[in-house]
């Protein structure tokens, strides 16, 4: 009996020794020298990792494009809130027809066509909601791509000072 006791608990403090001399060798804590002693360490993965494609940025609907550039419109062209209003809801509106169009994929010939058609509607819906003024800024404003608009600036002429 006094021999099992002996065995039972022997076998007991190698089974419990484990995990205190893997940690004295090294295994798995990256610090290994590669002689043997603690060469267990942490292994470079021979496998590369897939790289995370970069997701496509959401592609904005008519409203939150015309929403992102009216602030700057507005103060480009000097818009009350009505006029504000209706160039919104008419950009709007034909910008959606546009987005359609090109979710269509028609042929070269009718897209343009259908473009060009669109334009001629907004352009008659526009000049019928905005005074002449600022109809005609707009489209200058549409002509320069939505840059800033130059106003014309008065050219200080130089006097010329000759010795005489």
């Amino acid at each position: 009996m006094k021999t099992n006791k002996k065995l039972f608990l022997s076998v007991l403090l190698i089974v419990l020794s484990f995990p205190f001399l893997s940690a004295q060798y090294g295994y798995g804590n990256g610090y290994g020298n590669g002689y043997g002693y603690g060469g267990y360490g942490r292994q470079r993965n021979s496998i590369p990792q897939a790289q995370e494609t970069p997701k496509e940025p959401e592609k904005l609907t008519a409203a939150q494009i015309v929403d992102q550039e009216m602030p700057s419109i507005t103060e480009k062209l000097g818009l009350n809130p009505f006029e504000e209003a209706v160039l919104s809801t008419t950009l709007k509106k034909y910008l959606q027809e546009r987005i359609e169009l090109q979710i269509l994929e028609l042929p070269a010939d009718k897209m343009r066509e259908s473009y060009e058609k669109i334009t001629l509607k907004q352009d008659e819906e526009l000049k019928a909601g905005l005074p002449a003024d600022k109809y005609e800024a707009f489209v200058e404003l549409q002509k320069n791509g939505f840059k800033k608009v130059k106003e014309k600036k008065k050219k200080k002429k130089k006097k010329n000072r000759s010795k005489t």
